[in-house]
Order: structure tokens, then C-alpha cells, then sequence
């Protein structure tokens, strides 16, 4: 079944939406970003993490197939593809180890242990590749060019979803009956780094991502977690809209929302994960697809385009809130926060006046909202 949230994302829209992705995907298996645009891995598996919310499992399976041919043989992806050839050849670790959470998470939706069996060679290869990146002090460089040199920064955004890759690639290793005990060091010494050593990390807290992301990868649980969510709500969240994708630009985004929802709910914070879903219900276009997000107080669609991984983030959250399947508790952490200890969120900022209403007649937005550097990070 697909999740239903109700008055939100009842189960025939996010079928809708699912089709929606899988009309995109082409007969190879691959999942780009739009029609005629590129690929790229992480945003890839994410699409396909939706096919299998939505019950499409041949249309994921498809996917990984695709990620196991083009994998390179140093376990790593080209950083973008488009029409079948390498667009972007230097690798992405965030985008390598991602590899094992869509590996985990189709296992987890499938029960296919033999899917599982044939993809553990993937994960392997794709988890050492990454680990080649890491530092003495834990942090994972975020990238090495095509010639193999390493860029010499990490990010806390990169290195905490790594964390979650990490974690389920050790997971699908237990499941086999592998050893992961270096892979479990690892990851430790990530998150202690993403814990401890702040001054590691290129600074990025302009950007919503590294605000929540120590949370939804599970470097910071319980108590930590909860205080690093409010610290900074009133900075991101515009009530009514959803997260602000850059702190000083005036620009909402899908996918950054319904992330900061699944980071809500892997802490125990289901009413305000609730809460902030139910605002993006204005972005989903009548076919089923969302748009990437909106600026205010104009309420214009910015930018013109509605991707594969912007309407998966989507069914991703919708199936965490749902909570009916294996697959629901894939960003939950083990220890989640004592509800009767939870901090009192502050209140976002006050959406501008009218700007909800006319999110019912969006316009598209007449110039950029951000720069370019900005809108890759998004």
C-alpha cells in the first residue's frame, strides 16, 4: 500500500505522484532530474527510494540495476550522466555511499534477500571507495576530482548523510553475515567529528542543509538533536510555507521541507513534522509532480522546474509519517527524544500577509532568487 496522509497526501496522489517520477525514468533505468535533463546518483536512488514507497518495485529495481552497470571500478559513480554518457566526471562521496541507503531501503520495501546478496558487491565497493576520503579526524572530503585528486573539505550536510549510508550499509552487512566492523568505527569517528570538531568543516550554515542534516543522518540524537532543531527554527521556518533553503534569501523549498519533516519525525516530533507537511500541499502540481519551490511575498514558482528528487522527498516523508511499513523507519532514530522533555520550538517567521492565499494562483518568478552557487547546493 502507499502511504496516506490524510488531507495531505492521500494514497491516490502519491501514486500519482510516483508515476509521476516513473514517466521520467528512461528505458535504461535511469532516473534524471527532468525530461532531456541529467542524472546524478544520489538524487537517483532518492527517486527510486519513492518508487518502492509508492509499491512501483520493478521501476526501482530498473533503477538499481542502472547504478550497479555504471558503477566505476573504484566503487564510484561520475558525479552526472545524461543520455547514457558521463556529464560529470569527478566523484561525489555523499553521492557513492548513498548507494547503500536506496540498497537497504529497496531490501527493506522488497523482502528480497537475493536482491540484497547480488548488491552487496555494490555496497561494498561503493562504502570503500568513500572511506578512501575519510581523515584521521573522521571527516569524509566531499569530493575528488577525475584524475583522483581529492578536494581537501568536507561538509557537514555530505558527511552527515554519509552517516546514514554508513549506518545501513553496516546493516545490510549484518543481515549477510558480513563484517562491518571497520565500517561501524567509521562511521563513529564521523560522528564524533561532526559532534566535536566543528572548525573540520567548511562553513555552510547559510544553508538549511546543515542545520537539520546532523539530525536526519543520526550524528546527533535524543536531547542534542532536539536543541539543535530549535536552536535555529526561527531562522529557516516560515510559518504556513515551509524552510527557507538559503537563511537570507526568500526562498522555500519542497524538498528541504519534507527533509527537515523527516528529521522531525526521527526524533519523536511527529506533530511538528505534521505541521510542516501539510504546508506543501499548494506546490503539487494536478499531475502529480511538485515544484521545486516558491518565493515570497510574491508567491512565485522559482525555479521553473518540478524534479524527480524534489516529488521523492516527498513520498519519503509521506511514508515516514504514515508509519505503516518497513520502510517508514528508515530515518527513525533507535533512541528518540522523551516527549515529555521536548523543547518548546519557537515560532518561525511570519509569512507575509495574503501569501498563502495566492500560493493558489503561483506565477513564475521573473528573475533568480539566488545565484547559481546557491541553487547547486540546494
Amino acid at each position: 500500500m502507499p502511504p496516506d496522509v490524510p488531507g495531505v497526501l492521500p494514497a491516490g496522489q502519491a501514486v500519482q505522484t510516483a508515476r509521476a517520477i516513473a514517466s521520467v525514468q528512461l528505458a535504461d533505468g535511469c532516473i534524471p532530474w527532468e525530461d532531456g535533463r541529467h542524472a546524478d546518483p544520489w538524487n537517483h536512488v532518492e527517486a527510486a527510494m519513492a518508487l518502492d514507497v509508492a509499491g512501483l518495485h520493478p521501476a526501482a529495481d530498473r533503477a538499481y540495476r542502472w547504478l550497479a552497470s555504471h558503477q566505476r571500478r573504484d566503487g564510484s559513480w561520475a558525479a552526472g550522466y545524461r543520455d547514457g554518457r558521463v556529464e560529470e566526471p569527478f566523484t561525489d562521496a555523499n553521492f557513492c555511499a548513498y548507494a547503500a541507503t536506496g540498497v537497504w531501503h529497496h531490501f527493506l520495501a522488497s523482502g528480497d534477500c537475493g536482491f540484497l546478496r547480488d548488491a552487496w558487491p555494490v555496497v561494498e565497493a561503493a562504502i570503500e571507495c568513500v572511506l578512501t576520503l575519510q581523515q584521521p579526524g573522521g571527516e569524509v572530503w566531499w569530493a575528488r576530482d577525475d584524475g583522483g585528486r581529492p578536494w581537501p573539505s568536507a561538509l557537514v550536510s555530505s558527511c552527515s548523510s554519509i552517516c546514514k549510508s554508513l549506518e545501513c550499509a553496516a546493516a545490510a552487512a549484518t543481515v549477510l553475515g558480513r563484517s562491518c566492523r571497520r565500517w561501524r568505527e567509521a562511521r563513529a569517528a564521523l560522528v564524533t567529528a561532526l559532534r566535536e570538531r566543528p572548525h573540520a568543516f567548511e562553513d555552510k550554515s547559510r544553508w538549511a542543509m546543515d542545520w537539520y542534516y546532523p539530525v536526519l543522518g543520526a550524528a546527533l540524537g535524543g536531547a542534542e538533536a532536539d536543541a539543535r532543531l530549535a536552536e535555529r527554527w526561527a531562522t529557516f521556518i516560515v510559518d504556513g510555507l515551509g524552510v527557507l533553503c538559503v537563511a537570507d534569501r526568500p526562498w522555500v523549498t519542497v524538498a528541504e521541507s519534507c527533509e527537515l519533516v523527516l528529521a522531525l519525525d526521527a526524533i519523536g516530533r511527529r506533530t511538528d513534522a505534521c505541521r510542516v507537511f501539510s504546508w506543501l500541499a499548494p506546490l503539487r502540481d494536478p499531475d502529480g509532480h511538485y515544484w521545486t519551490g516558491v518565493t515570497f511575498p510574491e508567491a512565485e514558482l522559482w525555479p521553473e522546474e518540478r524534479p524527480t528528487w524534489t516529488s521523492a522527498s516527498v513520498l519519503l516523508a509521506a511514508d515516514a509519517l504514515w508509519g505503516r511499513r518497513c520502510t517508514s523507519g528508515l530515518f527513525k532514530h533507535a533512541q528518540r527524544a522523551d516527549r515529555s522533555g521536548l523543547l518548546e520550538l519557537p515560532r518561525g517567521q511570519r509569512a507575509p500577509e495574503d501569501v498563502i492565499r495566492r500560493l493558489a494562483s503561483l506565477r513564475r518568478a521573473g528573475e533568480d532568487v539566488v545565484d547559481d552557487e546557491q541553487a547547486a547546493s540546494a
